[in-house]
């Protein structure tokens, strides 16, 4: 199994934990799309909590990334994210917040799904 394999499936059991539902697919292109950030113990995880780290997903991912124009609902989608994955979860992987953002705005387009 590939070190990414590996990742996806951390991530894929991370969700199943807190009853999240998956698609395997896009977890895993999502996952890829990260590149090595996902191998960086800092990198692979978002603080909840930290503004600006959450300024940084809004502006890279969602904006950039996803092509979504700013405005208060990816603050808002931020947030319903969060409080998902749950606000004392203090792992929140990346790859995980991004995902369900992808799935919160409907933009599997991106990932050719």
């Amino acid at each position: 199994m590939s070190k990414l394999q590996e990742k996806v499936m951390l991530y894929q059991k991370f969700m199943d934990d807190r009853d999240l539902s998956v698609n395997l697919e896009l977890l895993t292109a999502v996952t890829k799309g990260l590149g090595p950030s996902i191998y960086k113990a800092d990198a692979e995880t978002v603080s909840g909590s930290d503004s600006k780290e959450l300024a940084t997903v809004k502006n890279n991912f969602l904006i950039k990334k996803l092509g979504l124009s700013d405005n208060d609902a990816l603050d808002a989608g931020i947030e319903e994210v969060m409080h998902t994955i749950g606000k004392s979860e203090r792992k929140k992987y990346r790859a995980v917040v991004y995902y369900l953002l992808v799935k919160k705005f409907g933009k599997e387009s991106i990932y050719n799904l």
